[in-house]
């Protein structure tokens, strides 16, 4: 089975707001687990409507990105799009973690260190 996921990034991170990403990753994904396809496209400018477009056009079935506004949320969902919303961290973390199954709504994929501890 084929499944399509996006990303919005800002470089090498999740963008933080849905409505002002202006780059996103799409992959393509066969058996769950095996990548079959990694795009990134540029944006000529941010607009989750326009965004939104983009992902019904492409027949994306998640999405990963961080805050997203109510409205954009309900209308994707009503698209049947999973989401992935609220997600802080390195882009990577969160692909790993939606391949590994879990990925959750809120995670924040960040790895500091305090006082000589990973946190």
């Amino acid at each position: 089975m084929i499944h399509k996921i996006t990303i919005t990034v800002h470089q090498n991170y999740i963008s933080p707001r849905f409505d002002l990403a202006t780059e996103i990753l799409i992959i393509l994904i066969s058996n769950h687990s095996v990548i079959e396809e990694k795009k990134s496209i540029v944006l000529p400018r941010s607009s989750a409507d326009e965004l939104c477009h983009l992902l019904l056009s492409e027949n994306i079935n998640t999405l990963i990105c961080g805050g997203i506004e109510e409205e954009y949320y309900q209308f994707l969902k009503w698209k049947e799009i999973d989401i992935f919303d609220s997600v802080v961290g390195a882009w990577k973390l969160a692909f790993q973690s939606w391949i590994e199954n879990t990925l959750k709504p809120g995670d924040v994929l960040t790895d500091r260190m305090i006082e000589g501890k990973h946190v």
